[in-house]
C-alpha cells in the first residue's frame, strides 16, 4: 500500500464504515460554524504589493532569492518525494537578501490550504516583521477527502516512510534553496496538522529546534480511523513512542509550546495535557519532577482569559510551554477572520510561537 494515498484502502467503503454521526464528527475536525469563510489569503496587508510571484508550475529552484532583495515573495511550488508531488506556499520576507535566515514550517489543518492558513494565523506578517521564512506544504484531496493530514498512520509516524518523511524532506529541500540558518528550523501546526507538527518533532529531532502545536493530539494516541475518532473525542488515547527512541543514545527531546481552547468539542483540550506529558517523558522526566515554573492566568479587555504553564528541566532551561485558552474553541488563537477557524480574541498564538522559538537552536544554544 502507497502511505501517500489511504484511499487507496477504498475511498467509498471508508467512508460508509462510519454511522453518519461519526462522519459528521470527521467534518467537525474543520467545519465549525463559528469560524469565517475563507477569502484569498493576503500575506501583508496587500498581496498586490508583491514583486514577484513564481507560478504554480515553476520549479522549485527557478527564482533567484538575491536577485529577489528587497520585496516579500509569496511564492507558489511544487515538491516531488518518492512518487508523489506535494504543492506548498513559501514566504521570504523583504529582510531576506541571501543570509541565513529562520524558518517555520507551518502544516495546516482539514479543509484548509496554505493561502487560508497564511491569512488566518497571520504567520506571514510575524515573519515579515521578525525576519523570517514560512513554509506551507498543502495536503491533497486526493490522499485525504478533507485535506487532513494523515497523522494517525503507521506509516506516517516513522522517519523513513509517509508524510512525515515527506515534509522532513521538503523542509530540507526548501532550507538549502534559501539558505537557512539549519540550527534554528521550526515546526507547527493546527489540528491535523498540529499532530503531524508533533510526528515530526519526535521521528526527527535533529532537524527541527522547536515545535509548535495548535489543538493537536500526542503521538501515537491512534494507528486507524477509529481510535482517531476516539483520541480525538474523548483525549484518552495512549501516548506510544516510537521503539527506537529506547535503544542507544537518547536523541534530543525537541522544545514545545502547546495551544487548547478548552471549550474545543472537536479535538478535546485533554489532548494538551497528553502532549505535555508526551514532552515530559521525551526529556526523561517524570510528572513528579517536573512542575510548572510559574502559572499567568489574564483576562485582556474583549480577550480570552487563559492560563499559561512555563515548563524547565532540572537545570532551570526551559522546556516548553503550556497556553489554555479558556473559552475558545477549535480555532487559532488570536487569529484573523480572513482566514477560517480562528478566533481573533487573543492570546495571539503566532506571535507567541515566534517568541517561543527565538528562545531556541538545534544545538542548543540559547538565543536570549
Amino acid at each position: 500500500m502507497n502511505p501517500f494515498h489511504p484511499l487507496a484502502w477504498a475511498h467509498d467503503s471508508f467512508w460508509s464504515m462510519f454511522p453518519r454521526e461519526l462522519v459528521g464528527l470527521t467534518a467537525q475536525f474543520f467545519d465549525n460554524a463559528e469560524t469565517a469563510v475563507a477569502s484569498p489569503a493576503t500575506p501583508l496587508p496587500s498581496e498586490s504589493e508583491t514583486k514577484k510571484t513564481s507560478s504554480e508550475d515553476e520549479p522549485p529552484h527557478s527564482d533567484d532569492p538575491i536577485a529577489q532583495a528587497g520585496a516579500h515573495r509569496w511564492l507558489s511550488k511544487r515538491f516531488e518525494h518518492g512518487n508523489e508531488r506535494y504543492r506548498f506556499k513559501v514566504y521570504v520576507p523583504t529582510a531576506y537578501e541571501g543570509q541565513p535566515l529562520p524558518m517555520i514550517v507551518m502544516l495546516h489543518g482539514a479543509q484548509q490550504d496554505p493561502d487560508d492558513f497564511a491569512s488566518g494565523t497571520e504567520m506571514n506578517i510575524v515573519a515579515e516583521e521578525n525576519g523570517f521564512i514560512v513554509v506551507y506544504p498543502e495536503q491533497s484531496e486526493s490522499s485525504n477527502p478533507l485535506r487532513c493530514w494523515n497523522w494517525f498512520m503507521p506509516a506516517n509516524q516513522t522517519r523513513e516512510s509517509g508524510e512525515a518523511a515527506a515534509v522532513a524532506a521538503l523542509t530540507r529541500e526548501v532550507a538549502a534553496t534559501y539558505n537557512v540558518d539549519r540550527a534554528r528550523v521550526y515546526i507547527a501546526g493546527m489540528s491535523a496538522g498540529g499532530a503531524l507538527a508533533v510526528n515530526l518533532a519526535v521521528t526527527h529531532p535533529e532537524l527541527y529546534a522547536a515545535a509548535a502545536i495548535h489543538s493537536g493530539l500526542a503521538f501515537g494516541v491512534a494507528d486507524e480511523q477509529m481510535t482517531a475518532l476516539c483520541a480525538m473525542n474523548d483525549g484518552k488515547g495512549k501516548v506510544r513512542l516510537p521503539d527506537t527512541l529506547s535503544d542507544g543514545p537518547k536523541p534530543r527531546a525537541v522544545p514545545l509550546i502547546v495551544f487548547h481552547g478548552d471549550a474545543d468539542d472537536t479535538v478535546h483540550p485533554r489532548n494538551s495535557e497528553q502532549i505535555v506529558a508526551m514532552s515530559r517523558l521525551l526529556h526523561g522526566m517524570s510528572d513528579d519532577t517536573v512542575t510548572p515554573s510559574s502559572i499567568y492566568v489574564a483576562d485582556d479587555a474583549g480577550g480570552h482569559a487563559y492560563t499559561r504553564h512555563v515548563f524547565h528541566d532540572r537545570d532551570g532551561e526551559s522546556i516548553g510551554e503550556q497556553w489554555v485558552v479558556h473559552g475558545l474553541g477549535h480555532a487559532w488563537s488570536g487569529g484573523h477572520p480572513d482566514g477560517t477557524h480562528t478566533d481573533m480574541r487573543g492570546p495571539a498564538a503566532s506571535r507567541e510561537i515566534a517568541r517561543f522559538f527565538g528562545q531556541f537552536t538545534r544545538d542548543g544554544s540559547r538565543q536570549n
